[in-house]
């Protein structure tokens, strides 16, 4: 049973350039830096607005009215994650000095010395900045966690979301696959024996099929030598219905074997998709009918349980976000700098008459994504919600089990 309700973050880890940073934004700090905003005193730069729209938008430069409106939602988020932050020193939920160094150093063991330096580098970053940011983040996930720590779902509410909603709770017919993939397209060193070229890839999925015909264990070989995500997972991709297949490009012969002729545990040949990647599957169940689920069967209760405490969690984070920021003190220098010059809109770029602004949400650099400090270097974390919350329906609706498409075969792009 697939969820559907994600808990709202308050933080995430951005390690994306920043913008050059245009002239003619809002001033005001002592050392000549733009000030976009302040909370309590404390200074929000533009440097750092301008940084997470670059990595939202991958360096791409925007045109001035999308650009605005980028660094408005960017600036509203990092407002909010700093305004948390003041609730979380209030709540003595600061780590100390031993979980700071424990939590860097972990993150630091995925680099060596001189891939950290060159990060460092090229985010524009000091230790001391990735030391700040990393407390802001698990100071924020210790006061959600706290928060969180209290919430209960009653056994009633679990049957009763269970009797409203039965007809969403069955097992669909479609089938579980894992895969093996070889991919022509240089992966920068990601995979081991990396296929680099057509002639590359056909001869390695050849080998690999031939080694599975020895009687080599999939999912060790997939681990080894897959150049796919799904690797990690021995091959898994998951389930998946007929429809789901031909939406992801599935040759429809392939797909008639998976649901016909095949039996589970069966390997296909190699299979060569029109974006030149060689992939082998392995079937790993099949249903052939649609059945419903009980209550009682496995996960059913369990998944409900968490799509209840997953809604409780959203309303809560919006709630903590609303309550921080009606305690903080915050001035919003930017948004005051366009309102007094609107051909401006605090840029260097005047504003072209007649200029559309970009659709919206196209800019906004928000993510709704479960709270976790991530992979640092970081030069700044962002609230997922945005100014305007996203709306929150009142029932959770856990999806039937199986409804997700394998995320390979052909699996995501490089």
């Amino acid at each position: 049973m697939r969820r559907v309700f994600k808990q709202a973050a308050v933080v995430a880890f951005v390690a994306a350039l920043p913008f050059v940073l245009s002239a003619c934004g809002p001033k005001g700090s002592a050392n000549g830096k733009d000030v976009a905003a302040t909370v309590n005193g404390k200074e929000i730069t533009l440097a750092e607005v301008d940084r997470i729209i670059n990595q939202q938008t991958q360096g791409q430069p925007l045109p001035a009215l999308q650009q605005a409106a980028a660094r408005l939602s960017a600036l509203d988020n990092l407002i909010q994650r700093e305004a948390v932050y003041l609730r979380a020193e209030k709540e003595k939920t600061v780590p100390t000095d031993d979980e700071l160094n424990t939590y860097l150093s972990q993150q630091k063991q995925q680099y060596t010395a001189e891939e950290w330096a060159k990060k460092l580098s090229e985010n524009k970053l000091t230790e001391e900045q990735v030391r700040d940011e990393a407390r802001k983040d698990l100071a924020i996930n210790k006061l959600q966690d706290k928060l969180f720590g209290k919430i209960t779902i009653r056994d009633q509410e679990i049957v009763d979301f269970y009797n409203n909603n039965r007809e969403q709770f069955v097992n669909p017919r479609g089938v579980s696959l894992a895969d093996i993939v070889t991919d022509p397209r240089d992966s920068g060193g990601a995979y081991q024996n990396d296929a680099k070229s057509d002639a590359e890839a056909a001869a390695k999925i050849n080998g690999l099929s031939a080694q599975l015909k020895t009687g080599a264990d999939f999912a060790t070989v997939a681990r080894a030598f897959s150049e796919d995500q799904s690797g990690v997972h021995g091959g898994d991709i998951g389930f998946a219905k007929e429809e789901d297949l031909r939406q992801t490009g599935f040759p429809a012969d392939l797909i008639g074997r998976l649901f016909n002729t095949m039996k589970v545990g069966d390997i296909t040949e190699p299979i060569h998709f029109p974006d030149g990647r060689w992939v082998i599957f392995k079937l790993t169940s099949r249903q052939l009918e649609t059945k419903p689920l009980a209550l009682e069967d496995p996960g059913v209760r369990d998944q409900i349980k968490q799509a209840l405490i997953e809604q409780r969690q959203n309303i809560l984070q919006q709630a903590l976000i609303r309550n921080a920021m009606s305690d903080a003190t915050v001035v919003n220098k930017l948004a005051e700098s366009m309102l007094n010059d609107p051909n401006m809109l605090g840029g260097l770029q005047q504003v072209a008459p007649g200029a559309s602004p970009s659709p919206a949400g196209a800019a906004s650099p928000a993510a709704t994504t479960a709270p976790s400090a991530t992979t640092a270097p970081s030069s700044s974390a962002t609230p997922a919600a945005s100014a305007k919350p996203a709306a929150v329906t009142a029932t959770p609706r856990p999806q039937p089990t199986h409804a997700a498409a394998p995320t390979a075969g052909p699996s995501p792009k490089r």
